[in-house]
């Protein structure tokens, strides 16, 4: 082979495994972790709360209620909502409420105290699915301000974590577990009404009367919209303080994936079913693990049952 042939022959082969490298690179990128989170410079827990409700206000992002997780002194979650959120699923689609609240953590621990973020992407491409991509930027928006509250906090760049290779946007989009366990779309009906009024009327007494198991952390409606989506914590025999130490036994913790909500559209109640929302907070949860979780899902859902009951 003469000089000249070979030495295109090699400009070729450098620029094909560069495209190679280059689309690697990017499929790695695009692979999202459940949260983000990084170490606070405060020793002070509750001066560690105050930072995190100055900088979620200072952002302009609306807090919408905030509690202790599993009773945990060392936990706390707060919740927040955005324009943008709330935007992106009027365009959409009601049923993609889910994604209307996004949360942010505070876990003290031997290290110190860790300020930790549901990651938007991975939560709503997992919640929007194929509409995702209409909806990004707004999205992005929301991302660009949690950051700001990131660095309000002392944490230039927050790591991503929660899963150690993460998933792929399709991945998300069509999320379960693994095959022939709940998707998205899986929701658990909980009960009918006549009305959305009267949904609403029937799970304000069921918190009053099963305060001592059930405690409202935040609700959201949407204005014009028949819809409201509340988060609940459960503090019952089988609630928070018996799955939570089976299951978020790693450092970070993800105690933000908690809250559980439970969403009312038009005059229909539903709750995201606990084998696809537990695991898409635990995506790298060993079936091991899960096995000691088995009863979760169905005992959330009769606690969220017993909060309608009439």
């Amino acid at each position: 082979m003469n000089e000249p042939k070979l030495v295109v022959m090699k400009t070729i082969l450098t620029l094909f495994f560069s495209l190679v490298l280059s689309l690697g690179n990017n499929a790695i990128a695009q692979n999202l972790k459940p949260y983000w989170g990084g170490l606070l410079k405060e020793s002070s827990f509750i001066e560690a709360q105050s930072i995190v409700r100055d900088g979620l206000e200072a952002q302009g992002l609306q807090i919408l209620g905030e509690y202790q997780p599993a009773k945990d002194v060392n936990r706390w979650v707060l919740v927040y909502t955005s324009k943008d959120l709330k935007s992106a699923v009027k365009s959409t689609g009601k049923e993609r409420s889910f994604a209307l609240a996004q949360r942010v953590a505070i876990y003290k621990s031997a290290q110190g105290i860790h300020l930790s973020a549901t990651n938007p992407s991975y939560w709503c491409a997992a919640y929007f699915q194929d509409d995702f991509a209409s909806i990004q930027s707004k999205v992005k928006a929301t991302e660009g301000k949690l950051e700001g509250v990131f660095k309000a906090a002392g944490i230039s760049k927050p790591l991503a974590y929660g899963s150690e290779d993460g998933l792929q946007l399709d991945d998300l989009y069509e999320y379960q577990y693994m095959f022939g366990m709940p998707e998205f779309e899986d929701q658990v009906k909980l009960k009918s009404f006549k009305s959305f009024e009267e949904a609403q009327a029937a799970l304000t007494k069921g918190l009053a009367e099963n305060s001592r198991d059930a405690q409202l952390v935040y609700s959201i409606t949407l204005e014009g919209e028949k819809v409201a989506l509340y988060g609940i914590g459960l503090f019952g025999t089988d609630g928070e303080q018996k799955f939570l130490p089976i299951i978020d036994i790693d450092d970070p913790k993800h105690s933000c994936f908690l809250p559980y909500e439970i969403l009312i559209l038009d005059n229909e109640v539903y709750m995201l079913h606990g084998r696809f929302r537990i695991a898409l907070s635990f995506p790298d949860l060993t079936m091991r693990t899960f096995s000691k979780i088995m009863s979760t899902p169905g005992d959330i859902e009769d606690a969220m049952s017993a909060l309608l009951e009439q």
